[in-house]
């Protein structure tokens, strides 16, 4: 637990505040509308569920305020830029955005369910008030007269005896926005489930842009002023406390209590969301300016297991080892931007991708890749963006844990130590790098394997052998595999990928491999990073937490895991 708290104390505290604003928000509107003389008569009809709705619609406009913030990935970037002297505790922070904006959507859900639950109630209230004949005062305020030319100034937004409440939801703005955002929202964090994410991102991608009729919905769901309650001149002239007992004489010429006057609450959502809407276009402005900018395919390569390779150029592009683009291919769809990890180095002078055929659009764009009679497809480019993976060298120690197609940001991160070797950059902090590969078949090894010779023969010519310590694991085996790889233990090189490096069958032991990373460098700073599924996120976190010391001069492990 203490090391939990040593790692994650920034992040445990910012969740707090967050928290502990939702509430305070909740409870401040709460307790105004329980207890505020304006809205005595309002509450004489819907009891405490008035309070409540109107609690947990400050709440979501707080949250609707910040959920557009964390997916501002062109601003995320410059704040990682620019807080590239900061502390590894607050740039931690901006590789979580994702992981917020989930938490804003869910706290948006509970606030949306809470709101509506209240407003069942309170429109169940309002059409049993506008049906009551016994005289009361929830009667009276509720036959107040609509007919504003009349001086007409109603409390009830039910009209008529029989007017329904579906009437009056489907044809008044609050009720049919209401609607309609609950609509999107439901199919937005569906959608976003990580099953339909993974296997059918194109209904992950579309439906999330249902977020444009959410704003939009909510930025005019206040207008018309549904929940109502007494003006200030009618306060002044009669004050509910003294004149609710004598309702009855309102008209009374010799009674001192008037008729008490009412008027809808000012639209204020749009006040909350405004700068961050303004924030977004101009975060999508710059990403559309930047995607129309030619991007040249310079070379195409197929690789096993259906693994297709682009290396491409355009101009003023810049990146750091670890980052992604998005890739657009007009031709099978205008509209679907899809996230992809660099492979390639700065030194580079072009930037390169690895895509795994997972998907119909993953599928599609190989098969238009593969036709050797076509003219090569159109892709437009978004990007780089940054992740964890930009602060690998900022560690004494490194460990990259890769999954399959995962292994794409240390692909990225080896070709660059690559080229510092030849440079001789001295200014390199990093001393040792432990590199895992887990893979499901033996194809997959197959496009990485130069590279890691080529790092094999730089280590041994300037004697750093001891520099990278990888280890290859293939998950996806028989016993035809493991016997012909018995038979073949004593040749220098493994039979499978051709290394030095022997493939090892199954998965890490993990508990083992972090034990002896703790004891070969027990007063370093090691950073862990994963390109992988969340089940492995979850063991190396747990190792992290295990095998930090609680002292700070003695090791510690930074979890980092790519989100995008």
């Amino acid at each position: 637990m203490g090391n939990w708290v040593v790692n994650h104390w920034f992040s445990v505290l910012f969740l707090a505040v967050w928290l502990g604003l939702n509430v305070f928000l909740f409870v401040d509107a709460f307790l105004k509308y329980e207890t505020a003389d304006r809205y005595y008569y309002t509450r004489k009809i819907l009891g405490s569920t008035l309070a409540c709705a109107r609690a947990s619609a400050l709440c979501l406009n707080f949250n609707s305020m910040l959920i557009l913030l964390p997916v501002c990935r062109s601003l995320l970037s410059f704040l990682r830029g620019t807080c590239s002297f900061c502390s590894r505790t607050l740039r931690k922070q901006l590789d979580h955005n994702l992981t917020f904006h989930k938490l804003v959507a869910y706290m948006i859900c509970l606030h949306t369910a809470i709101h509506i639950i209240a407003h069942l109630f309170n429109f169940d209230r309002y059409s049993r008030s506008r049906q009551a004949t016994d005289g009361s005062l929830v009667s009276i305020l509720s036959s107040l007269s609509h007919d504003e030319t009349k001086g007409g100034s109603w409390l009830n937004p039910i009209q008529f005896r029989n007017m329904t409440v579906e009437y009056v939801t489907f044809t008044s703005i609050a009720g049919l926005t209401g609607v309609i955002m609950t609509i999107a929202l439901i199919l937005m964090v569906t959608s976003a489930t990580e099953f339909i994410r993974r296997s059918y991102f194109e209904v992950f991608w579309y439906t999330h842009h249902l977020f444009i009729f959410y704003i939009l919905g909510l930025g005019i769901h206040g207008i018309g002023g549904i929940v109502r309650g007494q003006t200030e001149e009618s306060i002044n002239e009669g004050h509910p406390h003294k004149c609710a007992e004598y309702f009855e004489m309102w008209n009374n010429h010799d009674c001192r209590c008037r008729r008490p006057e009412f008027e809808g609450q000012p639209p204020e959502s749009w006040k909350w969301i405004l700068a961050p809407v303004i924030l977004y276009i101009c975060e999508r402005i710059l990403r559309f300016y930047r995607s129309q900018q030619k991007v040249v395919i310079t070379k195409v390569v197929m690789h096993p297991s259906k693994v297709l390779e682009l290396q491409m150029n355009k101009r003023g592009f810049s990146m750091e080892v670890g980052q992604y683009i998005f890739v657009n291919c007009p031709s099978i769809s205008p509209l679907e931007w899809h996230p992809f990890t660099l492979t390639s180095a700065p030194e580079e002078d072009f930037f390169s991708i690895h895509i795994r055929a997972a998907g119909d659009w993953t599928e599609n764009l190989i098969r238009a890749f593969e036709q050797q009679y076509s003219p090569i497809p159109r892709i437009e480019v978004d990007g780089p963006f940054g992740t964890a993976s930009e602060d690998v060298f900022q560690y004494e120690v490194a460990v990259l844990v890769g999954a399959g197609i995962g292994v794409t940001p240390f692909a990225s991160i080896l070709k660059s130590i690559w080229y510092k070797f030849q440079c001789a950059d001295h200014n390199l902090k990093t001393k040792k790098i432990y590199f895992y590969w887990i893979c499901r078949e033996t194809g997959a090894f197959s496009w990485f394997n130069d590279l890691l010779t080529s790092l094999e023969k730089e280590m041994e010519e300037l004697g750093k052998v001891g520099f990278l310590n990888y280890r290859l694991f293939l998950t996806g085996w028989d016993s035809n595999i493991v016997g012909h790889a018995a038979l073949n233990f004593d040749k220098a090189t493994d039979i499978l990928t051709g290394l030095k490096q022997k493939t090892s069958f199954g998965r890490p032991m993990w508990d083992n491999e972090f034990s002896t990373i703790a004891t070969s460098h027990p007063k370093s700073v090691v950073g862990v990073f994963l390109c992988g599924p969340q089940t492995l996120a979850k063991s190396l976190r747990k190792c992290c937490h295990r095998y930090s010391s609680l002292d700070p001069r003695k090791v510690q492990f930074y979890f980092n895991k790519e989100n995008f």
